[in-house]
């Protein structure tokens, strides 16, 4: 489990398809911190998305396995060599919960489609699947690109978000256009409860 605290940028220094052409992809990524203490196996969560260590070279890098689900409902597939990425450990047990419940687990990408200035912060509306948005609730939590950020405002297709100046100096969202694909994750809480509340017939 991550909590939308982003601990470093990293830099994306290889992808590559997979070698028997089965629509998966080998991801290389520096992080010095993330892989400080890292081991073969742990989850890092490279701008939102759950990725396991497959290799360490030990130069501060690391490798990951990249399933074509994953390719078809992140925009990791869409990096190049020299990209930014958000990264994240998994949570230490006793570790600071300073987010919210986030799963590493992208439910599709979305759109910034705006993005106004402020004195020291940004404003940013993202568009999204409608399907989606009814997930979104005006002061819930977000998951963009990996980082956890409280919803100012919500439509059918589109929600709103104000990025404080930590967030844009230390996320990959300080430097996005309009146009810029990102990872979304909504909160799982409202996903289970639809899904209880259905199987319940209460949303019959």
């Amino acid at each position: 489990m991550f909590t939308g605290i982003v601990e470093e940028l990293g830099t994306v220094v290889a992808l590559e398809a997979g070698a028997d052409a089965g629509g998966d992809a080998r991801l290389r990524v520096r992080g010095d911190l993330v892989t400080s203490d890292a081991h073969l196996g742990d989850s890092i969560a490279v701008s939102g998305v759950c990725l396991t260590v497959a290799e360490l070279p030990g130069d501060g890098t690391f490798v990951a396995d990249v399933m074509p689900e994953t390719l078809r409902r992140s925009a990791l597939g869409a990096l190049v060599v020299g990209d930014r990425v958000n990264l994240e450990r998994a949570l230490a047990v006793g570790g600071r919960y300073g987010g919210h419940v986030v799963q590493g687990h992208v439910d599709g990408v979305g759109v910034v489609r705006s993005r106004r200035p402020g004195p020291r912060w940004d404003e940013v509306e993202i568009g999204l699947d409608p399907a989606l948005a009814r997930y979104v609730a005006e002061k819930g939590s977000v998951a963009v690109s990996g980082v956890s950020l409280t919803v100012t405002h919500v439509g059918d297709d589109v929600f709103g978000v104000s990025l404080i100046p930590t967030t844009l100096q230390v996320t990959t969202l300080g430097s996005l256009a309009a146009g810029a694909p990102v990872n979304l994750e909504v909160d799982v809480l409202a996903k289970y409860t639809e899904r209880l509340l259905a199987t319940s017939g209460a949303l019959r």
